[in-house]
């Protein structure tokens, strides 16, 4: 009886949480989890009182629909049936309707318990728990944040402007000064012709970065081009900052990538909402003062967290801090951009929450030389709600536990790095032979520190 009474507390708790509306099948209808769960899902389901194909466990046995039904109108009638021949009548698919008394008595033999029926009243309370659970449901659904049609357009815009400006085969670098790492004597220096700003007296002062030098800078660096430059030099000046400015073997290559890198940076920028409803001046400025930061975001895509490289492909363009050293930066620099690199590897960040820091990023109203500051932070505000609600219907715990916070942080790290960065890149223009071989571009973004 114990055995009996326990599946029945069983049978209680699992109706109360079925998701059918149909007590009536509810309550004809019990599984038992421990003999379910045995059977083998392939091997057919036989009904045990007349062979048809079975639904599943009814009143604690394996039977069809019909008799399932029939088991339980007998119950609920106490229906007392008589056998018109010897008793013993074998049931089948075509003849249970024969004989309802061996029909029973076959239900009864195989396990089925009229304990498992339900009363009216116990059908009744277990819709209304069912329909409340629903409520419930419905109400914590209500109640969860959603990305609305406009945030997640805006999501979806920034994404395909990501994919559109970044090139995960980076087939382009190629086309760059080839990376010398080993003889200092043999560098290649090519000058693209594309520089950041253009007349602001011009009739569509709105199409500032839209000039052809901003899309074709791989196609106008042609081996052909380049030249050979002597680098063996040395400035006293630099020694400060442990620097051999007589061995910058890396820096014509590396300054290709940074020239290219910024034309992604602006095609990118290009494409976030309200960025191109900035005047001119203002896009310039945030531009220049956020560059390096969201090259920095951008190559955490290709950073390695197994061996610490930044890997482009094949190995001539597998970048470690040696190289960079080479370009003429110090470990000052180095040193915390590898932890940021590993710390921002490190939080997984969907590609939809890595292209809204970037943008973020960007759109910072405290740049310097940003004239309209509210109509900028009006814009970062926007996207630093759409980030956090993405987090929080998105991105499933425990990754999503403070993220935002982590995220906001990593753009205050990225300020001290492009502070570094800014100061070593002064050091360097006091070499005239290095400085020569950096882009126009490159140094018109760092104007403001190269001179």
């Amino acid at each position: 009886m114990s055995q009996l009474q326990s599946s029945w507390e069983m049978h209680q708790q699992n109706v109360a949480y079925l998701p059918d509306t149909d007590m009536e099948t509810v309550a004809a209808s019990t599984s038992l989890p421990d003999a379910a769960g045995d059977l083998d899902r392939n091997v057919p389901r036989i009904c045990g009182v007349c062979g048809d194909k079975a639904t599943g466990f009814h009143f604690n046995a394996m039977t069809c629909e019909g008799c399932k039904g029939f088991f339980r109108r007998s119950m609920k009638r106490k229906a007392m049936f008589t056998c018109p021949f010897n008793g013993d009548c074998k049931i089948t698919k075509d003849n249970r309707r024969h004989c309802q008394a061996c029909r029973l008595k076959r239900c009864v033999d195989i396990g089925m318990m009229k304990e498992f029926i339900l009363t009216d009243e116990e059908v009744q309370r277990k819709r209304e728990m069912i329909l409340k659970r629903k409520e419930e449901e419905a109400l914590k659904e209500s109640l969860k944040p959603k990305l609305s049609e406009e945030q997640q357009k805006v999501i979806d815009i920034l994404v395909e402007a990501h994919r559109k400006t970044y090139d995960p085969t980076y087939a382009d670098f190629t086309k760059f000064r080839p990376p010398v790492r080993s003889n200092p004597k043999t560098q290649a220096a090519a000058r693209p012709s594309s520089i950041l700003t253009q007349d602001l007296s011009s009739e569509d002062s709105t199409d500032l970065f839209s000039s052809d030098g901003f899309g074709t800078f791989p196609e106008s660096v042609e081996p052909q081009m380049f030249s050979n430059l002597d680098l063996s030099e040395e400035n006293d000046e630099s020694s400060s900052m442990n620097i051999d400015f007589s061995h910058l073997s890396m820096l014509p290559h590396l300054a290709d990538l940074v020239s290219y890198s910024i034309q992604k940076v602006i095609g990118f920028a290009k494409m976030i909402p309200g960025f191109r409803e900035l005047a001119a001046e203002d896009q310039i400025a945030l531009l220049k003062s956020s560059a390096i930061e969201v090259i920095m975001l951008r190559s955490n895509q290709s950073f390695t967290l197994e061996d610490m490289t930044w890997t482009c492909g094949s190995n001539d363009f597998k970048y470690r801090i040696s190289d960079v050293t080479q370009a003429g930066h110090s470990m000052d620099l180095l040193e915390p951009l590898v932890k940021f690199q590993v710390a921002l590897k490190k939080l997984n960040l969907h590609e939809e929450e890595h292209v809204l820091l970037m943008a973020i990023c960007i759109l910072s109203p405290d740049r310097p030389g940003v004239q309209d500051t509210s109509l900028v932070e009006s814009l970062q505000d926007r996207l630093s709600e759409i980030l956090q609600t993405y987090i929080r219907c998105r991105h499933p715990p425990p990754g999503s536990r403070l993220l935002y916070a982590k995220m906001i942080q990593k753009l205050a790290d990225l300020r001290s790095l492009n502070e570094e960065h800014s100061k070593q890149y002064r050091c360097l223009s006091f070499q005239p032979e290095h400085s020569m071989q950096l882009t126009p571009l490159v140094l018109e973004v760092f104007g403001n520190e190269i001179s």
